[in-house]
């Protein structure tokens, strides 16, 4: 099972496939590889994997994702998961 978490991108630097960025996943911050979304900006958000960013999210996709997994941490914490 693979594991994508949304975020949005806080800024970028390099080209091409050494193109990185600082991207934001609630608050916790990690600098991945932007080389599969060139067309990605500041303010976006993408999916990431392992460190890459895979794929550009809109607006409406990223929240609904983010609200699902929210969801899912809060039952965990009812249930004592």
């Amino acid at each position: 099972m693979c594991l994508a978490i949304p975020g949005q991108i806080l800024s970028t630097a390099g080209n091409d496939l050494e193109r990185t960025g600082r991207v934001s996943f609630g608050g916790v911050v990690s600098e991945v590889s932007l080389a599969y979304v060139p067309q990605a900006q500041v303010g976006d958000y993408v999916v990431v994997h392992v460190g890459f960013a895979i794929s550009q999210l809109d607006l409406h996709e990223a929240e609904q994702t983010l609200h699902y997994l929210e969801q899912m941490q809060l039952r965990e914490r009812v249930d004592g998961r």
